[in-house]
């Protein structure tokens, strides 16, 4: 049986446990042992293998370079990670692709990058069941063999693959207003789990721009304003906009932050250790909180960005305002969010319309049409005449 050996994957054998099972971990010197689940070549071994060797630096992935063979695939990663198109990514979009690309380099790595066909490309996207995964190796893909133009290649084979469509979909709920009261009233204030709330709803933030959150991002301004600047992620500007009421008192409730491991955290959401939490670990954490308030599972983190623009939108905020506050810099964007307040403020203005015009009707007229019956109205004429 052919056995398969990856970098960093060391496996043991615990002979006190009474499966006697092998384990494997992802361990390389100087980081922090990963557990692997399954067995090697699994495919949820191999995923998260990937993700375990797409969490080391950019660095570490360079190791045995001067072993690979020019104008492999293997090569053309190598070389791409190191290109200024790869680090003028975001960190997250790096981090998704990554785990794509070494997926892909793991399996055709020593093949020559020349001899892909977008053929070759079709079938391996075929085969993944997954619309919005196909959608994304699609993409990432691309942007790898576009790096092999023109030095290992004269074109790139996947430029005119067409791109997946997904099937129309609204996205992320938008929090009601009922809901977030039904929130803040189960989530009282000086409770972590309220603070969050509160500064994704009316900062209108993403959950990797709340995990930063902490003390250094509020000052008060040259009229006693209090204000907040917050570091955008996923490509939107910077914002620097005032404290709303319901934040400031959510932040004043919480307790004073105390040194943690020797060090004063810098962010109000740390974890025992002091450090930084991470946003998936949140966005699980927040599921759970939304249970215990008792609402539906489709009350999302990233909904409460979505209910807070609505509020905006529904509050007369302008466009362009709304842009100043979330940070996106396209028209197009912000309209999503402002469509939907929009149609239901004109549909609200169309019915005040009818009413005061139903109040302007003589009530002679409407006396005589809440008596009007079948019996009582005038026989139609027929079309040549007569009846």
């Amino acid at each position: 049986m052919a056995r398969i050996r990856l970098k960093y994957v060391n496996q043991f054998a615990n002979r006190d446990r009474a499966d006697k099972r092998l384990r494997y971990y992802f361990r390389k010197r100087g980081h922090k042992a990963i557990p692997l689940p399954g067995l090697p070549g699994s495919e949820e071994f191999m995923d998260a293998y990937q993700m375990a060797l797409a969490a080391l630096p950019d660095a570490t992935v360079e190791i045995g370079e001067k072993r690979t063979t020019p104008g492999t695939i293997d090569a053309l990663c190598v070389s791409y990670y190191k290109s200024s198109d790869w680090s003028a990514l975001a960190e997250d979009t790096r981090d998704a692709r990554r785990r794509i690309i070494e997926k892909f380099r793991l399996k055709h790595g020593p093949k020559r990058a020349r001899l892909i066909e977008e053929a070759h490309l079709v079938k391996i996207m075929n085969d993944i069941a997954s619309l919005s995964s196909r959608r994304s190796w699609l993409k990432a893909i691309k942007h790898l063999l576009q790096h092999a133009v023109p030095i290992m290649r004269k074109n790139n084979p996947a430029e005119k693959i067409a791109q997946v469509k997904l099937p129309k979909s609204k996205g992320h709920w938008t929090w009601t207003d009922d809901q977030i009261a039904t929130y803040r009233k189960h989530w009282k204030l000086g409770t972590k789990q309220r603070l969050v709330f509160e500064f994704a709803l009316e900062t209108v933030s993403r959950r990797g721009e709340v995990v930063r959150f902490g003390p250094q991002h509020c000052y008060v301004g040259g009229e006693g304003e209090r204000r907040i600047r917050i570091e955008r992620t996923h490509g939107s500007d910077d914002v620097d906009i005032p404290m709303s009421d319901a934040l400031a008192e959510a932040i004043d409730a919480m307790p004073r932050l105390s040194v943690v491991n020797g060090v004063v955290p810098l962010t109000y959401l740390h974890t025992e250790r002091g450090k930084v939490r991470s946003k998936k670990a949140l966005g699980n954490d927040f599921a759970g909180w939304v249970k215990l308030a008792g609402l539906p599972d489709q009350c999302r983190l990233h909904g409460l960005k979505k209910g807070g623009m609505r509020r905006g939108a529904e509050a007369g905020f302008t466009t362009h305002e709304l842009m100043a506050k979330s940070g996106h810099k396209s028209l197009a964007e912000v309209q999503r969010y402002t469509e939907a307040a929009n149609k239901k403020k004109l549909a609200d203005s169309g019915a005040a319309k009818m009413r005061e015009a139903v109040a302007k009707v003589p009530k002679r007229i409407t006396d005589q049409s809440a008596n009007a019956t079948y019996t009582n109205i005038e026989t139609q004429l027929h079309k040549r005449g007569s009846k």
